[in-house]
């Protein structure tokens, strides 16, 4: 089928992120894809080499207005934002009046918390613009198997256990020596001097792989050997050197949306920083998502004080703490991975609907 996902860019990247893995998703599994963004310049690194089967449309009201391909048969909004409504009407035009069947999905951000269950599938009338009378489907990204699940490659299972991380390492410039391998991927998190002081000072060497961006700006300046710790800054990485980034890390510092999935992927312990929200409504869906991997005391602790959540001092990343997480993220890991994935389960959902 042909699909138009919409995209708009608000900051931080993972909102085209998901998009992205989202298209190549759908056209590995032979659909024909365009991706509406407002904002594309991410995709030269983030996806150099693009993806056969998947077009990119830079998203003004010319571009919409211009287009002279077929109306797309399954039209995706992510993250509630409106797709173009030239498109819409033309969408609407080419569907039987009168229909209740129709593939208009809204893609919603991704949730541990119980209402995404009770959400998931629900149809949303549109009673305004050139849309009115068409029905859109809520489709909510989840943990479970009452919901919209999450995005996974087929063949991602196969591809992590045949990493070589030595190699990889190497391909980067990384002289890696055998000490214990932190990735940093953050915004400002509270806690992040409080981080590196830990890692100073400990007894086992660490270096820390600190991500471009928003990271590198959140670190203090200074040398990049700091006692026990060694620095390494990164370029912006292709979504697949991301993977492996997290795949070579013995220890995983991710934000937002997309970096939670992949790390979960990658089984090696990790802590996340949620997208902070002015009514502190991502507390409850930080504590649903922990409650969720199952985590042990100290990474709950952990949590909390990376997310300036709580006051007090980070448990200690010692060898059996961090063992106590990467069993519970592995546990948390087989369960993810035996059920469907998110554009298995959409293209599920899409067939019901038609």
């Amino acid at each position: 089928m042909r699909w138009d996902i919409f995209c708009k860019v608000i900051d931080n990247h993972g909102d085209i992120g998901v998009c992205w893995r989202l298209a190549c998703g759908l056209a590995s599994r032979g659909e024909t894809v365009r991706l509406w963004v407002d904002d594309p310049s991410a995709l030269a690194w983030m996806a150099p080499g693009g993806c056969e089967g998947v077009s990119v449309v830079a998203w003004t009201a010319g571009a919409a207005r211009g287009d002279a391909g077929p109306a797309p048969e399954v039209l995706v909004e992510a993250f509630g934002c409106d797709p173009a409504p030239e498109i819409v009407a033309r969408f609407a035009a080419e569907l039987p009046r009168g229909r209740t069947v129709h593939r208009w999905i809204n893609l919603e951000y991704l949730s541990a918390e119980p209402y995404v269950e009770r959400l998931h599938g629900l149809p949303s009338p549109v009673f305004r613009g050139p849309g009115d009378g068409l029905t859109k489907h809520f489709f909510y990204p989840g943990f479970s198997a009452a919901t919209g699940g999450l995005l996974r490659e087929p063949e991602l299972p196969a591809r992590r256990r045949g990493f070589d991380r030595g190699a990889w390492l190497a391909a980067q410039g990384i002289e890696w020596g055998g000490e214990r391998l932190v990735s940093l991927f953050c915004y400002e998190p509270p806690a992040l001097e409080a981080l590196l002081a830990q890692l100073e000072n400990a007894s086992q060497p660490s270096r820390l792989l600190v991500t471009a961006g928003r990271a590198s700006r959140a670190l203090p300046p200074g040398p990049a050997q700091r006692g026990a710790l060694s620095l390494s800054w990164l370029p912006h990485l292709p979504q697949t050197d991301f993977d492996h980034l997290l795949w070579a890390s013995d220890l995983n510092f991710v934000r937002g949306e997309d970096s939670l999935v992949r790390a979960l992927w990658a089984g090696a312990p990790f802590v996340w920083q949620i997208y902070p929200q002015d009514d502190d409504a991502h507390h409850v869906k930080l504590n649903s998502f922990l409650a969720w991997l199952g985590a042990p005391a100290s990474l709950r602790s952990f949590h909390n004080l990376w997310n300036g959540m709580a006051e007090g001092d980070l448990p200690e990343l010692d060898h059996a703490t961090l063992a106590t997480w990467a069993a519970a993220v592995l546990a948390a890991r087989e369960r993810a991975l035996a059920q469907d994935d998110l554009a298995t389960r959409l293209l599920r959902f899409v067939g019901q609907k038609s």
